[in-house]
């Protein structure tokens, strides 16, 4: 039995009255677990509206009681952790663990949510001028939006809207729909956290539906996550209708091994951050630059790569599960093909890997190549797949520069003992986010979610107090009161009004 995936619409669930049914497919061997509606323009048009009312009382409930909430849901979500988790899992593939990952690294993004009235703080001058103050106050845009994608169906909408509702905004979520059902049970779990009807949507479908989103006048901003085209595309389009928009977009990150760097540490590192979750991530590990001697130990991430088998999101042994979709396959193994053609050494060739019993599955095993060029289409492209790229250099400024050639500057990572390395990398390196010995260096939330150049788009990043940022406006008052305006109070007040 196929279970029927519903919309969020003005405080209740519904099924939606189109008759275009897209289904949700279990990637591991591709029949069909789920059904879903695509939202018809009126529906989307409810919700946005909804929203919009809804704004009116939210914003000005009192900052105190918009963190209770965030604290209220925080606690759901870590009581149905694993349930959220299984959900993901089958409708994505990933690993039970993987799962479990996605759906914590939200948590900790509600969690940050939670200190919401600290983060909301104006500022005071007194005395700007003869008895004149000025000040500031934080307050909220609006109807936000949310457009997220399939490979993290827990972690990316929990960046999104429990900031933007905790700044008093109210938010239309539209997640992916290749894999809805994460999402449904994160918004149902946030009505039961006391969100008052209007304050979140939930709306699946297609491009039409994220058009609407884009053009709709009462959408005061929008966050996406997902790949470089359909970014660009959502960017302009946004901008164009004068939205505030942040997009984060596609990578090619790099990992440069110096020859110092402790040899076991660097490969176990690596297998996980290039193949893990089928590198369905924007912050794998795709390209990995060694520099000088350290080429040596090629080899030997071959051996320790090969050994990594992928298998079903209930298999405690399998390292990585199934890619989303077909076409997803199709992609990468065209790409691997490409690779071999353009004359990269194919050291590992996970094309023809299936899984017993479910051979009609999205398998694509561990790939490895050697001897990559920045010319060649395997280094060029995010192939998203559980492919990597090995290049050589001859000096750490060497490496340097290839990173910097990049388009993209989502994360990097250096592997090495020397301070002076590490710090030469760090400071000169044109990418925002950089692990030192530290392999995918995605930080916690209460800083912010950091790509640079073509992998962002946009002024403000995701959670953190970039976050506050985007989802809000400053007022700024420039206030003179007069001497001669004091009244004389008739008697004492000795009660405290906290009303």
């Amino acid at each position: 039995m196929t279970t029927q995936v519903k919309h969020y619409i003005d405080g209740e669930w519904v099924i939606g009255g189109s008759k275009q049914q897209i289904a949700i497919t279990n990637p591991a061997n591709n029949e069909t677990i789920a059904m879903v509606n695509a939202a018809l323009t009126s529906e989307v048009e409810t919700a946005i509206a909804s929203a919009k009312a809804a704004f009116k009382s939210w914003k000005e409930v009192p900052v105190s009681e918009r963190a209770r909430v965030m604290l209220n849901y925080q606690h759901l979500l870590k009581e149905q952790h694993d349930e959220i988790a299984t959900i993901l899992a089958q409708e994505t593939g990933k690993t039970f663990e993987d799962a479990k990952g996605d759906v914590w690294r939200g948590i900790e993004v509600v969690e940050h949510a939670c200190n919401i009235a600290s983060m909301m703080m104006g500022e005071t001058v007194e005395n700007v001028a003869r008895s004149i103050d000025t000040y500031s106050y934080t307050q909220p845009l609006g109807v936000c939006a949310g457009i997220t994608p399939f490979n993290f169906p827990a972690m990316i909408p929990l960046w999104m809207f429990p900031l933007a509702v905790a700044c008093g905004n109210t938010f239309v979520l539209k997640p992916s729909e290749q894999d809805p059902m994460t999402p449904q049970r994160l918004i149902e779990l946030f009505e039961q956290a006391g969100a008052p009807k209007g304050v979140i949507q939930l709306v699946h479908g297609d491009k039409s539906a994220v058009d609407l989103v884009l053009r709709h006048p009462d959408i005061k901003a929008i966050s996406f996550v997902g790949s470089v085209n359909v970014g660009q595309y959502i960017y302009k389009t946004a901008t164009d209708n004068l939205k505030r928009v942040q997009v984060f977009a596609g990578a090619k990150n790099h990992c440069v091994i110096m020859p110092d760097a402790n040899k076991q540490q660097v490969i176990n590192n690596l297998v996980g951050a290039s193949v893990g979750a089928a590198g369905q991530r924007c912050m794998a590990l795709s390209v990995a630059v060694f520099v000088g001697a350290a080429k040596a130990w090629i080899p030997e991430l071959k051996a320790a790569i090969a050994k990594v088998k992928p298998g079903l999101w209930d298999d405690k042994n399998a390292a990585y599960g199934p890619v989303i979709s077909p076409a997803a396959k199709q992609r990468i193994v065209s790409l691997i093909a490409q690779g071999v053609a353009e004359g990269a050494d194919c050291l590992l060739d996970g094309t023809d890997f299936t899984v017993a019993g479910y051979e009609s599955g999205n398998w694509v095993g561990p790939t490895m190549f050697g001897s990559v060029t920045a010319n060649m289409k395997i280094y060029q492209e995010e192939i998203f797949g559980p492919v990597l790229c090995c290049m050589n250099a001859d000096t750490l400024d060497d490496a340097i520069e290839i990173v910097n050639a990049s388009p993209y500057g989502n994360g990097t990572a250096i592997f090495t003992a020397s301070g002076a390395a590490a710090r030469k990398y760090q400071h000169e390196v044109e990418v925002g986010q950089v692990g030192v010995n530290v392999p995918i260096p995605v930080p916690l939330p209460f800083f912010s979610f950091t790509g640079w150049k073509g992998s962002f788009y946009g002024d403000q990043h995701a959670y953190g107090k970039q976050a506050v940022r985007f989802y809000s406006e400053t007022k700024t008052i420039t206030a003179r009161w007069f001497e001669s305006d004091l009244a004389v109070a008739s008697a004492p007040n000795m009660t405290i009004d906290l009303k």
